[in-house]
């Protein structure tokens, strides 16, 4: 188990509580030199946090930070859960959970691994798309999971991860999210959070699953312009709720555990399970929408999907069922 930060970003567990802090007081904490110090200040600029300086008194993060805390989530996962987790790995700076996960050793049949990470250098979303939050503005988590024998609607399951994510935002925070297909998730036609569901299968064999979640929280406007391609543009929980963003740490307990439930259930749910409830949060239903990457693109109305997951598509010459491709939704001209 990895607790979240390391003598590189140690300073900012003492400027989270957003308190001044005198350049001394940090390097005798800390066994520092002041230029070590000064250092680790430039790093958390380089983060995106806002980090006054006023000569003679310190330093102040502008915005207290709320750090996930690896033994807070631990606890809150409670005694049957917390069992399950194989490893639980929280990490103030990494290239990308999901990377991290896909590439270190696999859970047990049963057992979950979890990474967090407060800040990703390589963040990806789908197709090969970057994914970038400013340090401990939102939620970067990945659950890796090892099916015994390849479940039934694989290609689906980011579908049934949305519909989950989507209960732990509403009991934590009571807005009103949407599902669009096949892995974003949208309030007030901006893009709140993604998913990306990596699986390395063998035929007939077993399959690891790799789930990430990135939710923005706190994160705007510092979101960068190519945070998501989403053309009405990206929220965070804090805008969306009127400046009351939930914890971070509760928020991450939920979504485990939540996740924890679902892939123990998806071998022999499959999506069936699910379809009502993001029929529910179908953000793209009824909507006119054009595929691209289907042969040559499809257009056409959006109808919800099949029991597979797969996209329903009710064009001038027939229905189409499309299981994979870019959605954009078209406005009236």
């Amino acid at each position: 188990m990895t607790d979240s930060f390391d003598s590189r970003t140690a300073v900012l567990r003492l400027l989270a509580d957003g308190e001044q802090h005198s350049g001394e007081q940090l390097a005798q904490t800390l066994g520092l030199s002041r230029a070590a110090v000064w250092k680790q200040i430039r790093r958390a600029r380089s983060y995106g946090l806002g980090v006054d300086a006023v000569r003679g008194r310190g330093y102040r993060l502008r915005q207290p930070l709320e750090l996930l805390d690896h033994d807070q989530i631990l606890r809150g996962l409670g005694g049957d859960l917390r069992r399950r987790v194989q490893r639980l790995d929280v990490f103030a700076e990494l290239e990308s959970t999901n990377s991290y996960l896909c590439g270190g050793a696999k859970a047990a049949p049963g057992q979950l691994t979890v990474c967090l990470a407060e800040y990703q250098t390589g963040g990806r979303g789908r197709r090969g798309r970057s994914w970038q939050m400013p340090f401990g503005g939102g939620l970067s988590l990945s659950v890796g999971w090892l099916f015994p024998m390849q479940p039934p609607d694989l290609a689906a399951l980011a579908l049934a991860v949305g519909v989950v994510a989507r209960r732990v935002l509403i009991e934590r925070t009571g807005l009103a999210v949407q599902i669009k297909w096949p892995n974003d998730l949208l309030h007030g036609d901006r893009k709140l959070g993604g998913i990306l569901v990596e699986l390395a299968a063998e035929s007939r064999g077993p399959c690891h699953a790799v789930i990430g979640l990135g939710i923005n929280v706190t994160a705007t406007p510092e979101l960068p312009p190519d945070t998501n391609a989403w053309a009405g543009g990206a929220t965070d929980i804090a805008a969306a709720a009127n400046g009351r963003a939930p914890s971070r740490n509760a928020l991450a307990i939920g979504l485990i555990a939540g996740l924890a439930a679902l892939l123990h259930e998806y071998a022999s749910s499959g999506f069936a399970a699910y379809r009502r409830e993001f029929g529910h949060a179908d953000y793209l239903f009824g909507r006119s929408i054009h595929v691209a990457g289907v042969d040559g693109g499809v257009t056409g109305t959006a109808a919800g999907l099949d029991e597979a997951g797969a996209l329903i598509v009710t064009t001038g010459t027939g229905v189409i069922k499309v299981v994979s491709g870019e959605v954009g939704v078209r406005t009236p001209s």
